[in-house]
């Protein structure tokens, strides 16, 4: 398994904003993609956003569309957080596909994902 490191979560009230960041092996992910998974406390581990490596083709999970942002810079994956709620304190986990991401078919299952960090923690309370 590739390592994976992400950082930027903390402690913020609701409607503030939190910049991640997701350092990957460069070029290691150069046919397939990126995405960020969160897991809460009682919860199972969901899909939060996923961009392809080439093209920077996104998506995102419904809960989040309109608020976050995923982007690639060279070896660095960010995911931008704005207007953040308390339903979205969570564990994120920055992921790494090697396999060809297939336009056709966004990878939204962690099944889909080879390669994982440790995890950040963000907590939204007031």
């Amino acid at each position: 398994q590739v390592q994976l490191q992400e950082s930027g979560g903390g402690l913020v009230q609701p409607g503030d904003s939190l910049r991640l960041t997701c350092e990957v092996p460069g070029r290691t992910f150069s046919t397939g993609g990126v995405a960020w998974f969160r897991q809460g406390v009682g919860k199972e581990r969901e899909f939060v956003a996923t961009i392809r490596w080439n093209g920077g083709n996104t998506a995102y999970a419904d809960s989040v569309k309109g608020r976050f942002t995923i982007s690639r810079d060279r070896n660095m994956v960010y995911l931008e957080m704005n207007r953040l709620q308390p339903e979205d304190t969570a564990i994120y986990y920055c992921a790494g596909k090697t396999r060809r991401w297939i336009l056709t078919n966004v990878p939204t299952g962690e099944n889909d994902y080879d390669a994982w960090g440790q995890g950040t923690q963000v907590t939204v309370s007031s």
